[in-house]
């Protein structure tokens, strides 16, 4: 009995056990590390800490310690990937992950139903952090109560797109900071006109010196292109190409150009020599008509003058049109077509002739007498 006394007693350890930094002392007979966290209900996988190895012996006076696994994402120098730590604290990690670039940060996850950050373990478990958005840099006086306690307590609200990261500056201090990136996610269309083209018709009824006319006016078209643009706290990061296409078709111009050409004009006669004095009338005798005594040079340019000041294109909107004052009905009934403001001065004294041959200068009353025409 009094070797199994001494045996018992033999058997018996007091231990310090540090799980994730809650350290208690322990009392045990386990005879090695993995027998310890049995008895003590402490399960591991191959993702955690244990120092030292599960299979050591253990003994009296030892220092056990555990810290589990964390998946986190690790963006190092824009680019994320997930890893697995065992660090205590994000000061830990980020310390142990410096080697990896030259800007490594924690981020936060935003995955949960209710939109808050997410980061597997605390940001320092002895001291104060930094808290950086909107420009603004605040601290906070405990970073061991979690990033969404902190982002409350300094009133920072997070918007559905925003970003949060947890940075790590050894000359700064606090030396951790809690960092918020203001994200915004919009689609910009750009719009490209499209030059429409000119389409000229041919009209065999319309004259070919006649000025062209338009007949359908042109619209230019569009061309729309949609990118998604996300800017983070105002500065451009990324577009992405949405759509590019035709959202508005051409619409062409239409010119009518005439093809018909214009009758050619008989020249002009000269007017007659001005008489040098009346002959007496014969007794019993018809008068003969009077020559033109106030009018030199041509006769027909006189007239047109007379009429109308030697404009082809005159249209006053009494009814009569043109060099010689045409009514619409006689300048038709002489075989013109359309109006004779719209036709060539030499149609139009074509025209003028074949009327007074018929008529005589009476078509003209006010400008015959004027002129001495008979």
């Amino acid at each position: 009995m009094a070797t199994g006394a001494v045996a018992y007693g033999s058997a018996k350890k007091t231990v310090e056990l540090d799980v994730d930094g809650e350290i208690t002392t322990v009392s045990t007979f386990a005879g090695s590390v993995e027998g310890l966290l049995a008895e003590e209900g402490v399960r591991v996988t191959d993702k955690d800490l244990i120092a030292p190895a599960g299979d050591s012996a253990l003994k009296n006076g030892a220092d056990v310690v555990v810290r589990y696994g964390r998946q986190v994402t690790v963006q190092t120098d824009g680019q994320q990937s997930d890893v697995w730590v065992t660090a205590l604290d994000a000061d830990e990690a980020l310390d142990t992950l410096a080697g990896r670039g030259a800007d490594v940060r924690l981020v936060a996850s935003r995955a949960g139903a209710d939109g808050r950050a997410a980061l597997p373990l605390r940001l320092d478990a002895n001291g104060p952090v930094s808290v950086v958005a909107d420009g603004q840099t605040k601290t906070a006086p405990d970073g061991s109560i979690g990033v969404n306690s902190i982002l409350d307590q300094q009133g920072v609200v997070l918007g559905e797109q925003d970003r949060v990261s947890v940075a790590r500056d050894e000359a700064a201090d606090p030396a951790i900071s809690l960092v918020v990136q203001r994200v915004a996610v919009s689609d910009v269309p750009t719009v490209t006109p499209i030059p429409f083209e000119t389409v000229t018709e041919q009209d065999a009824n319309r004259f070919a010196d006649q000025d062209p006319v338009v007949k359908q006016e042109g619209v230019e078209g569009a061309s729309t292109k949609v990118e998604t643009v996300t800017t983070v706290d105002g500065v451009e990061e990324s577009r992405v190409l949405v759509s590019d296409g035709v959202t508005a078709e051409p619409v062409a111009k239409i010119v009518v150009q005439g093809t018909k050409e214009r009758p050619k004009a008989a020249p002009a006669p000269k007017a007659a020599p001005q008489a040098a004095a009346a002959a007496p009338k014969a007794s019993g005798s018809a008068a003969a008509p009077a020559a033109p005594s106030t009018v030199g040079g041509d006769v027909w340019a006189a007239l047109a003058k007379c009429e109308s000041g030697g404009n082809p294109a005159t249209n006053t909107g009494n009814g009569y049109y043109g060099l010689y004052q045409f009514s619409a009905s006689t300048w038709r009934a002489m075989g013109g077509s359309g109006l004779p403001s719209d036709a060539s001065a030499e149609e139009q004294t074509m025209r003028a002739q074949m009327l007074q041959a018929r008529s005589g200068w009476g078509q003209w009353p006010a400008c015959t007498k004027k002129l001495g025409l008979r």
